[in-house]
């Protein structure tokens, strides 16, 4: 079934977060270092989660954090970054199509895209 509708509520912001996130769990790749990471937590995780998409979607701001240094100690490269997004994209296209869903989207690509240069900038010191 085709997704009909665009995001437009914290709750589709929930249900995207949560799908993405039991894909993610599953995974082969990106999945055991999430898993080793989080461990129990994932209640705690996902509510932040949903928060930043929050702000970022809805312009509800009800994040506040620093999402880069908990990734920096992570054994991640591009082809985590690559397995990420592609989940990611996946997921918004199957549940959402719209402005926002193709915000939520382009906001991913960016945010891998910065992620992975401060990431390179810091192992070359």
């Amino acid at each position: 079934m085709a997704a009909t509708k665009d995001i437009e509520s914290l709750d589709d912001i929930k249900k995207m977060v949560d799908l993405f996130y039991a894909r993610v769990r599953k995974d082969a790749l990106i999945g055991p270092i999430f898993n080793e990471k989080i461990q129990n937590h994932w209640p705690e995780h996902l509510a932040k989660l949903y928060s930043f998409w929050q702000g970022i979607l809805l312009g509800e701001r009800t994040y506040s954090g620093f999402p880069f240094p908990p990734h920096a100690q992570l054994p991640i490269h591009k082809e985590h970054f690559d397995r990420w997004l592609t989940l990611f994209t996946k997921t918004v296209d199957d549940l959402f199509v719209g402005k926002v869903a193709d915000e939520a989207k382009s906001r991913a690509y960016k945010i891998g895209d910065i992620f992975q240069e401060k990431l390179a900038y810091i192992r070359r010191k």
